[in-house]
């Protein structure tokens, strides 16, 4: 069971994705015809379920853009679930501590050699191909991609120890949270956030990480791009729907 994507992470190069907050797999299924290298099923701030998940992976299935399933919160149940649907690579929010980070890489990943995991073993499960990949449950483990979000003040001061971490693959801002963390509600340009943003990118690098972002237009995306950043969310489905949608009734009316 393999993991390109996760291997272009740990080689930190540079991957471009888009974020479905649509919850639609015919969205999904076209997006993921588009080109990106990654796609990122929200289930955290979308109203996707686990069955919307399913079906949004399923769409993805057909084109080469990888599934990158964001968890509704860090917590082995809803991991475990959405490891058995087929996501190999998650995003974790509110990841705080080494502590959030460590349980995070945990619920991913199978008990094995000592290695604390925590997933539950099931032996027929969409991720496993329902039983049919016969080496599934060996090799699990090494294709579970963990990226995790640092989107507080307190994710700020332990960014350098989560980067340490061998199971954490990146590490991946959230602006808006991070914003209001840091008492700048709203406003992800101002200084203050901007050089918590830089110092997230140098402390992945210092660390051998990717470090990700979600850029809102190309000129963020290229900004974070100078700053080291390796994986890049250009948008969102809702965003480039509506924009689309508006520019073409204002030139219209």
């Amino acid at each position: 069971m393999l993991n390109p994507f996760k291997r272009a992470l740990l080689e930190r190069r540079i991957v471009y994705g888009g974020w479905l907050a649509l919850s639609s797999p015919l969205a999904a299924e076209a997006l993921a015809h588009a080109g990106f290298d990654f796609l990122l099923l929200d289930t955290e701030h979308a109203p996707a379920d686990t069955m919307d998940a399913v079906a949004m992976l399923q769409a993805m299935s057909a084109a080469s853009a990888h599934a990158v399933l964001r968890v509704t919160e860090n917590a082995p149940p809803l991991v475990k679930r959405a490891m058995d649907a087929g996501a190999q690579t998650l995003l974790f929010p509110n990841v705080n501590s080494a502590a959030d980070a460590t349980l995070a890489a945990a619920a991913m990943r199978y008990p094995q050699d000592g290695n604390g995991g925590l997933r539950g073993v099931a032996a027929v499960t969409r991720g496993g191909r329902f039983g049919l990949l016969p080496d599934y449950l060996l090799t699990a483990n090494d294709a579970a991609c963990t990226v995790v979000q640092i989107e507080s003040a307190a994710a700020l001061r332990a960014a350098a120890e989560i980067a340490a971490l061998p199971q954490v693959d990146a590490l991946f801002v959230g602006p808006a949270d991070l914003s209001a963390s840091l008492g700048h509600l709203g406003n992800a340009g101002h200084a203050d956030v901007q050089a918590a943003i830089a110092q997230v990118a140098q402390v992945a690098a210092a660390h051998n990480k990717s470090a990700g972002i979600l850029a809102l237009t190309t000129e963020q995306a290229r900004r974070y791009r100078e700053l080291g950043y390796t994986m890049i969310a250009l948008g969102l489905d809702t965003q480039w729907l509506l924009t689309a949608a508006r520019n073409a009734l204002s030139a219209m009316r």
